[in-house]
Order: structure tokens, then C-alpha cells, then sequence
């Protein structure tokens, strides 16, 4: 089993930054991605990033050049840097964990709210 906690998440203006963070515990070791997901009020859940163990990274369109995901091996955790926020990014955004055999693990979620 692999644990995984979100924090950060908040009210911020738009065009500001938020950091979220994503711990996790457990198993890691069989895990093979991990990766952020949002889902907005009314939409489905969303792909925005992920991170490969050799430390490549893919992001959805919808944030590339504004978001950056990374993760410190030695602390369990991955972050998603979050700039030049907008109201659309408004979401809960949950971190994911994909073992090598293709189970998900999810985490609980944390709000990001954009508003001014």
C-alpha cells in the first residue's frame, strides 16, 4: 500500500503561485510515475503532470510553461510549482502514484482556489 497526502492548496489572486506538495509513505519503491490531476467544479478529472524516475516530466497544455513538477527522492515527496495562476486552474487537485503493474494510488486532494 502507498500513502499519499497533499498540502498546500489555498486562495490566491490571480497571477500569483501557489506550491503543492505530495508526501508519500508505504510501499514507494513500486511505484513507477507520480503525477498531478485536477478536477474542476462540474468537469471531469484532469492529467496535468507527471514525473518518470529518471526525472523526466510531461505537462498538459493547459498549464505547460506555468507549472513545474519535480520531486525530492531523499524527503518522499513531489511538488507542483504552480505561477501565473488563473481563475480556470480553480480545481481540487490530487496526486497520483502509478505502480509499475498500472494501479493507481490517489491522494485526498487539496483546493486551489483563484479569485480575486
Amino acid at each position: 500500500q502507498v500513502q499519499l497526502v497533499e498540502s498546500g492548496g489555498g486562495l490566491v489572486q490571480p497571477g500569483g503561485s501557489l506550491r503543492l506538495s505530495c508526501a508519500a509513505s508505504g510501499s514507494i519503491f513500486s511505484i513507477k510515475v507520480l503525477g498531478w490531476y485536477r478536477q474542476a467544479p462540474g468537469k471531469e478529472r484532469e492529467w496535468i503532470a507527471h514525473i518518470m524516475p529518471s526525472g523526466i516530466t510531461n505537462y498538459a497544455d493547459s498549464v505547460k510553461g506555468r507549472f513545474t513538477i519535480s520531486r525530492d527522492n531523499a524527503k518522499n515527496t513531489m511538488y507542483l510549482q504552480m505561477n501565473s495562476l488563473k481563475p480556470e486552474d480553480t480545481a481540487v487537485y490530487y496526486c497520483n502514484g502509478r505502480r509499475y503493474d498500472s494501479m493507481d494510488y490517489w491522494g485526498k486532494g487539496t483546493l486551489v482556489t483563484v479569485s480575486s
